[in-house]
């Protein structure tokens, strides 16, 4: 079968390598998309893993092969993968932190290599630890919708995290898929979302997926420091309004309290030191993005502690929220289609990876097909 082999930093190479053999507990699917991740891509760009590997975990596809003992599914079944699954009975489990689970850092789906996810690949074995993570695509529904229940289970896991009520206000810093996600889901909830991002096209988008405001920042996301004297200032300057004494922005947004959480969905740590200014005592702020180790963060401790303002982290995804994901996307409550903006076939998964790390107006979710 052709697969994209990872050989070293920004080195992936099309490559003929072996179907994989699976046991009697496994299945054998033909991969038909696979989307090209964050993670991913700082793995192939950083060197932060040894080579050879075979990437792409967020993968949809079609049964062809069962082992004999497999029960449940069939020839031609279109399932959606899950390449980690917890063992939900260690410590770890119990108190769901999943992510920290042994056999949760497992992968278990390979396409040959040191499993790595393998959807850059034309077959994928999913090994019998992951298979109660693994999904029934309906007949309405396609094989990209499928492949996206993935990133959308890591949102939702995230958002399970905030401490949040109806009509509360929350800042999503980022508009790509990932944050465009979380601006649904929160509105779903009740929540008022103000957007930001540097690109009208995918500001434009979050407005359709609920914001209540979208804002372009000129300091924030790329990374400047900026000069205002205080928060309301800096708000003031994101939305592009006027600052007016008697009715700053931030009262306006947040009715005098500061943001009730934000959720920083771009790698950016002036954001994050600003984020923490702008949500108000007792808020909360949200790492999604700040994958890459070794970054030193300069923040005062009197914030999280005399503020008590929390700053929390989320990564990766809750195998136990796997129905309630499966409901949001298929039923299209969480439409993620319009999010999907190029489909790049696997000969070309280098050029997709490129495209996903360094977005365009016109880019969004990058999908390869086999």
């Amino acid at each position: 079968m052709r697969a994209v082999v990872y050989r070293g930093v920004n080195d992936l190479r099309l490559e003929v390598v072996p179907v994989p053999r699976i046991g009697a507990n496994e299945l054998l699917v033909r991969v038909a998309v696979c989307g090209i991740c964050p993670t991913d891509i700082k793995k192939i760009q950083y060197g932060t893993v040894p080579p050879p590997r075979i990437f792409g975990h967020e993968t949809a596809g079609t049964v062809v092969k069962l082992g004999g003992r497999v029960r449940g599914f069939k020839l031609g079944d279109r399932v959606a993968l899950h390449h980690h699954v917890p063992c939900v009975a260690c410590h770890f489990c119990r108190h769901d932190a999943f992510a920290r689970c042994p056999q949760y850092k497992r992968t278990g789906i390979t396409a040959g290599f040191e499993p790595a996810g393998g959807g850059y690949a034309e077959y994928v074995r999913v090994m019998d630890f992951v298979l109660p993570g693994v999904v029934k695509i309906p007949a309405k529904n396609s094989f990209a919708e499928g492949a996206l229940l993935e990133p959308v289970n890591t949102v939702l896991k995230a958002i399970r995290r905030l401490n949040l009520f109806r009509g509360d206000v929350v800042w999503v810093a980022g508009q790509g898929p990932i944050g465009l996600m979380f601006t649904r889901l929160l509105k779903l909830r009740g929540v008022n979302v103000i957007a930001t991002d540097l690109l009208p096209s995918r500001l434009r988008l979050a407005k359709k997926f609920g914001a209540r405001w979208i804002l372009t920042p000129s300091l924030v996301e790329v990374g400047t420091h900026s000069t205002a004297s205080n928060p309301s200032d800096t708000l003031s300057h994101l939305t592009g309004a006027e600052r007016d004494e008697d009715d700053s922005t931030i009262r306006r947004f947040t009715k005098n309290r500061g943001l009730d959480a934000a959720i920083i969905a771009v790698p950016s740590d002036a954001v994050v030191k600003q984020a923490l200014q702008l949500v108000r005592g007792a808020g909360q702020v949200l790492l999604f993005a700040h994958t890459k180790r070794g970054v030193r963060l300069d923040i005062d401790p009197a914030t999280v502690c005399v503020d008590e303002k929390d700053l929390l982290g989320s990564y990766s995804s809750d195998f136990t929220l796997q129905a309630e994901v499966a409901r949001l996307v298929f039923s299209r409550r969480l439409d993620v289609r319009p999010l999907i903006s190029h489909r790049l076939p696997l000969a070309q998964t280098a050029a997709a990876v490129q495209l996903a790390s360094k977005p365009t107006e016109n880019s969004l979710k990058i999908m390869v097909r086999t």
